[in-house]
């Protein structure tokens, strides 16, 4: 699934998001609003990734969808 279509289904989405990364709250899911840049920030901000890792972690989810 691409970056579009999630972003679409954000709603739906954010169970499978919350299952991926425990680590994330309600709050700060519904701030990421399904957009890439938000989600690779938070994956590097509570989890200490660099930011190509962060985003490889980001596509390889969204590859999974």
């Amino acid at each position: 699934m691409n970056w579009d279509q999630i972003e679409g289904k954000w709603t739906e989405m954010k169970g499978k998001a919350r299952s991926s990364w425990g680590e994330l709250t309600d709050d700060e899911l519904d701030q990421i609003g399904g957009k890439k840049d938000q989600l690779v920030g938070k994956l590097q901000q509570k989890y200490g990734l660099e930011r190509e890792e962060a985003e490889r972690r980001a596509d390889d989810w969204a590859d999974k969808q």
